[in-house]
């Protein structure tokens, strides 16, 4: 990875474990079963890419910008996102491990999490409005002072989420799921 700006690229089974790319630049990019776990990307820029079976846990992406950047059947387990830059900040995630991550204070509507793994990772503070969790479990997963308004989590399972302290207009939950919305009151739904 001698060059620093790449466009239209593809990578593929590319090892890169816990090493430094700080200030890369990727456009229409796309990366295939690469192992970048441990490694620093920050201060870079992800615009358009694509990363598809890699594993990208405990990745540094502190002041990157991620913009309509797809994960699909990824291992990112704790990640920090919350330290990218906000500027056109936009992912989607399909059948990733997103375990132990952080989104806290991140302001990402419409964002869809689908068949993810979203064990301990952080929302608080952050603005998800119209987002999708499907078939999402998010044991643990903290739910904080965030905006949850006409999200839908409908096939989501294994969640706790405060309606006291959370905002949840118009979010939409299956029966399952009650019993997530009223953990703290200590009532049993059967």
């Amino acid at each position: 990875m001698e060059l620093r700006a790449y466009d239209g690229k593809s990578f593929e089974k590319f090892d890169y474990t816990e090493a430094a790319a700080t200030g890369r630049e990727f456009q229409d990019c796309i990366f295939t079963q690469c192992n970048f776990s441990g490694s620093n990307f920050s201060s870079s820029k992800f615009i358009d890419c694509t990363f598809a079976g890699c594993n990208l846990s405990l990745l540094k992406f502190d002041q990157s910008t991620l913009s309509n950047v797809t994960f699909k059947d990824c291992k990112i387990l704790g990640v920090n996102f919350h330290e990218c830059s906000t500027f056109l900040f936009s992912v989607s995630f399909d059948g990733c491990m997103l375990d132990f991550a952080s989104f806290a204070g991140r302001k990402m509507p419409k964002t869809s999490f689908i068949k993810c793994s979203l064990k301990e990772t952080s929302f608080m503070q952050a603005i998800l409005t119209g987002s999708k969790f499907d078939q999402c479990d998010l044991s643990g997963t903290i739910f904080n002072r965030t905006d949850l308004s006409s999200c839908n989590l409908v096939t989501a399972y294994n969640y706790q989420i405060d309606p006291e302290i959370n905002k949840l207009n118009k979010a939409s939950f299956a029966e399952h799921g009650l019993a997530g919305l009223l953990f703290k009151y200590g009532i049993k739904v059967v």
